[in-house]
């Protein structure tokens, strides 16, 4: 083709030649005739030669675009037809108009024609492609997996076959390597005091456990400690052992240990997701620092992406026996105020009995280092759980000067200011959550268990799980100060009524250090009578109460739900006594209490007597708490899709969905 086009551009060159030569044998006719006779007939002779060879080049060249158009057209149709990606025309009732042999085969293994039938006899996520705003997506036909893409305008289906593409990116996820860090969390408390021969037993079997699960889930386990471990296994073993909920968590808490009734636990902290095995490292121990924050007993998944899972933590903390974190976390309290000018001190919103104790337990730790500090509280956030304690504290006007609002606190603070965060730890339930932003060190003493969304970069955590309350922690710390101030009356029964609240009068979460801390503020002049006082419901709020547990429905046999009326709006501290107060009839293992608040958000309070992990199905609601006091808000949503949603997680709890 390119020849035959180069002879066309040679033929209007000779063209242009030959007039020049015409103009040359005029000239020449002038000076010798003939002469110029005898060109002009050579000319006559060539131009005679050009004007055939181009009738003939026309010829030629019109045959040789009839072929290729042929051959294009005879291409054409054996690609549409025998080419392998699926094509399929529909017509306006969605019934297949035409489609290539791959289409065919596709769709129908008996290789019958797809000619007419409805496209939902294919795939009826075909029709709802059709009926959507997408141009895309991936269906399955017979055990293969199609990149299905349309397009509109001329009522036509692609089909890709995706399948072993999809099998590569399975394979490559299946194989990227996770780390897991293993840690038996009480294992020095367990077996202080046993015989060396005993310690070794316990010591033996609690390996051979672990050993043999990590053996037959084919996982490579090296041991760095007597109470740690580094598992190295991938997302396709890492699966598995999710679908069986971290069996091993039971396995060792199964494990009797001589002359102790405190159970042997694990936890497991799994770093997952990333090709940086650094990174990796990083994930698993942040995972397994959130999961000793949150009691133990459990193992915690951390991705890049944010996303964390928990699975086990369905049992109570148990208590540590001696006090040397309480003595360092003191002394190391002391050493912040000391190098801060100011402190300030604040626990969460729509504070309670603990979370006001327990400010004020801060409140003497740093006047017993010298430092001025201040109780961040808005009267707005006053509730009618702590309405008649606030009325004491306005009388001790020396106390309650060190009371004061979240816009003074801004103006006040400095570079140098010291932030305490009391009985919470989560940003966004702090009294003053933008303060967090604006200051450069802060200290977390906190007894819930630990969640996905944390305060970053604090300087000092002290967190137990075990613990009653914060006001226990507290009084602790407040034990251990070197330079310790008696405590007011007001103040220790502020801090002894935080205790009894959490505690609901010394009967649920009790250990022996919650006692001890009750007998340290009442030897310092907490006043009993005060504290019931503070706990009293007056007349209206018992009628409230009363109405709610009339309208309670048992689920689930020893379950009860209590729903509000639509059209009235509760206190959450009286959701909360209601729960409580459920969990007193007979019959009756876990309470769950929902109304509408003032704020328009649905509260949900949930108590268990230890049957039921409340904690996990508020944490599913988007809520937390402990294992058997939890509650959770939500937003953009009426009284009955809350009551639905509780008794799907409910269900999804007692299924094994949740963990």
């Amino acid at each position: 083709m390119a020849n035959q086009f180069k002879h066309r551009w040679r033929g209007d060159f000779l063209i242009v030649i030959g007039l020049l030569c015409l103009l040359f044998l005029v000239f020449i006719a002038f000076l010798n005739w003939l002469l110029s006779l005898a060109g002009l007939v050579l000319l006559i002779l060539s131009v005679s030669w050009f004007l055939v060879n181009e009738r003939q080049f026309d010829r030629e060249l019109v045959q040789y675009v009839a072929g290729l158009s042929y051959r294009i057209k005879k291409v054409g149709d054996e690609v549409l037809l025998n080419m392998p990606i699926g094509i399929l025309l529909y017509d306006e009732s969605n019934r297949v108009e035409w489609c290539n042999t791959s289409l065919n085969a596709i769709a129908d293994e008996e290789a019958r024609t797809v000619i007419g039938r409805p496209l939902s006899e294919i795939s009826e996520q075909l029709v709802k492609l059709i009926a959507s705003d997408n141009e895309s997506t991936i269906i399955s036909i017979n055990d293969r997996q199609y990149r299905v893409r349309l397009r509109r305008s001329d009522r036509l289906i692609y089909f890709n076959d995706i399948t072993d593409t999809l099998e590569i990116k399975k394979h490559y996820y299946n194989e990227k390597t996770v780390l897991a860090l293993i840690f038996l969390d009480n294992y020095d408390e367990v077996t202080q005091g046993l015989e060396d021969q005993v310690r070794s037993t316990i010591n033996n079997e609690t390996t051979s456990i672990i050993k043999n699960w990590a053996t037959e889930h084919g996982i490579y386990l090296r041991r760095t400690a007597s109470d740690r471990f580094l598992a190295v296994l991938n997302e396709r073993l890492l699966q598995a052992i999710e679908d069986e909920h971290f069996s091993i968590l039971d396995k060792v808490r199964e494990i009797t240990v001589p002359l102790s009734h405190i159970p042997l636990t694990l936890s497991i902290g799994v770093g997952a997701g990333s090709t940086s095995l650094e990174d990796l490292g990083s994930y698993a121990q942040s995972a397994l620092d959130l999961g000793l924050g949150r009691g133990g007993d459990q193992a915690v998944i951390k991705r890049p992406d944010g996303d964390v899972r928990f699975y086990g933590g369905k049992s109570n903390p148990v208590e540590k026996r001696t006090r040397v974190r309480a003595r360092v976390i003191s002394h190391a309290l002391s050493e912040l105020m000391l190098e801060s000018d100011q402190v300030m001190i604040m626990g969460h919103q729509a504070p309670d009995l603990d979370s006001i104790g327990s400010c004020i337990g801060i409140l003497k730790i740093a006047h017993a280092n010298g430092r001025s500090a201040k109780i961040i509280m808005d009267d707005a956030h006053n509730v009618s759980g702590i309405s008649k304690l606030i009325e004491e504290l306005k009388k001790q006007k020396n106390l309650w000067s060190n009371f004061i609002t979240a816009e003074r606190a801004a103006d006040q603070m400095t570079k140098r200011t010291l932030m305490v965060v009391v009985d919470t730890h989560r940003p966004s339930m702090v009294a003053a959550p933008s303060l967090l932003a604006d200051v450069h060190r802060v200290v977390v003493i906190d007894h819930h268990r630990r969640a996905e969304e944390f305060i970053k970069d604090s300087v000092l955590v002290y967190m137990e799980p075990y613990a009653s309350s914060t006001a226990e922690l507290v009084t602790e710390l407040l034990e251990y100060q070197p330079n310790e101030r008696p405590l007011d009356v007001i103040e220790a029964t502020a801090m002894l009524g935080g205790i009894a609240v959490d505690t609901k009068n010394f009967t649920l979460r009790t250990g022996f250090r919650t006692f001890d801390a009750a007998s340290y503020l009442r030897a310092h002049g907490a006043d009993t009578i005060l504290v019931q006082k503070f706990l009293s419901d007056d007349l209206d709020q018992f009628n409230q109460r009363a109405k709610l547990i009339r309208k309670t429905e048992l689920y689930k046999s020893n379950a009860a739900i209590a729903v509000g009326e639509a059209d009235q709006t509760y206190d959450q501290v009286l959701l909360a006594q209601t729960a409580d107060t459920l969990l007193m009839l007979e019959g009756i293992r876990t309470s769950f209490v929902i109304g509408k608040r003032k704020d328009g958000l649905i509260g949900v309070s949930a108590r268990s007597l230890g049957d039921m992990n409340v904690q996990i199905i508020m944490e599913s609601l988007g809520g937390g708490g402990h294992l058997n006091n939890a509650a959770t808000q939500m937003a953009d949503i009426t009284l009955e899709e809350a009551v639905d949603r509780v008794k799907k997680a409910v269900d999804l709890y007692l299924e094994g969905g949740l963990s």
